[in-house]
C-alpha cells in the first residue's frame, strides 16, 4: 500500500519542488497584509476575549492560510485532470484509491503546514507570544488533513474550472470570514451562529486558537474536527472511485 502513497506524494512533491519560490512567496502574502491592515492598526488598543486583538488574530490567520493551501490543491488536481490527464495515470496503475488519496491528501497537508510555519515566523517577528498545547499539533493535522480531503473531493467532482471557482466564492470564502478567523462567532446574528456552527473551519479555528493562547480546550470540538476528516476521507474516496468508473 505505502508504494503507491510514496509514489503518488513524490509526483507532487517533485513538481511542487520546481516551483517552490514561486508557491510560498504567494501564500505568505496574504497574511502579511492581513497583519500590517488589522495587526498594526487596532494594535494593542484593542482586546478581544481578553486577548490583544493581533494574539486573537494569528490563529485565526494559520487556519485560514492552512485552509487555503490545503484545499487548494483542488485547482492543481483539475489541472492535471482537464489538462495533462496525470490523475488518469494515477487511476491504471497498480495502486489503490485510498493510496492515491492520502497521497494528495499529504501533499494538502505538506502545503498547510508549510504556510503554519510561515505565520509562526510572522508572530515572531511581530513580538506575539504564544502558548503552545500540544493538541496544536493534532488539531493542525487534522485541520490541514480534512480541508485537503475536501479539496480532493470537489476537484473529482467539478467538471470545468468555472464551477470550481463558484465552490470557491460561495463555500470557501464565506467560510474563511464568517467561522471566527477575524472576530469571535459569538457576535454574530443568530442565524449566521446556526450556519458557521455547521461549518468545520469554525471548530478547527476554535481549538487552535485555544491551544495557542492558553485557552480552554472543548473536547467535543475536537472530536467534531475528527468527525470531518473522516467524512471528507470518505467523500474523496467516493468521488475518486466515480471519476473511475
Amino acid at each position: 500500500m505505502f508504494n503507491g502513497f510514496k509514489g503518488v506524494l513524490y509526483r507532487e512533491l517533485s513538481v511542487f519542488r520546481t516551483r517552490a519560490k514561486k508557491q510560498i512567496l504567494a501564500s505568505s502574502l496574504s497574511p502579511l497584509l492581513y497583519l500590517i491592515a488589522f495587526g498594526w492598526s487596532f494594535g494593542k488598543g484593542v482586546s478581544v476575549d481578553g486577548l490583544p486583538y493581533i494574539t486573537f488574530l494569528i490563529p485565526g490567520l494559520i487556519t485560514m492560510s492552512s485552509l487555503n493551501q490545503s484545499y487548494g490543491i483542488a485547482q492543481e488536481l483539475n489541472i492535471t485532470r482537464f489538462y495533462f490527464h496525470v490523475f488518469d495515470e494515477f487511476l491504471i496503475a497498480p495502486i489503490s484509491h485510498t493510496e492515491i488519496v492520502l497521497g494528495e491528501a499529504a501533499y494538502g497537508m505538506f502545503k498547510g503546514l508549510l504556510s503554519t510555519i510561515l505565520i509562526f515566523v510572522y508572530a515572531l517577528l511581530f513580538g506575539v507570544k504564544l502558548i503552545f498545547n500540544p493538541i496544536f499539533f493534532l488539531a493542525i493535522l487534522l485541520h490541514t488533513f480534512l480541508f485537503a480531503a475536501l479539496g480532493i473531493t470537489i476537484a473529482m467532482i467539478v467538471r470545468d474550472h468555472g464551477t470550481q471557482a463558484m465552490v470557491n466564492t460561495f463555500v470557501i470564502t464565506p467560510m474563511i470570514f464568517l467561522s471566527g478567523t477575524f472576530f469571535p462567532v459569538d457576535k454574530l446574528p443568530y442565524i449566521f451562529k446556526v450556519l458557521v456552527y455547521a461549518l468545520p473551519l469554525t471548530y478547527s479555528t476554535k481549538v487552535i486558537r485555544a491551544s495557542l493562547t492558553g485557552g480552554e480546550i472543548n473536547p467535543v470540538f475536537v472530536s467534531l474536527i475528527v468527525m470531518f476528516a473522516a467524512l471528507f476521507f470518505y467523500t474523496a474516496l467516493w468521488a475518486v472511485r466515480r471519476v473511475e468508473a
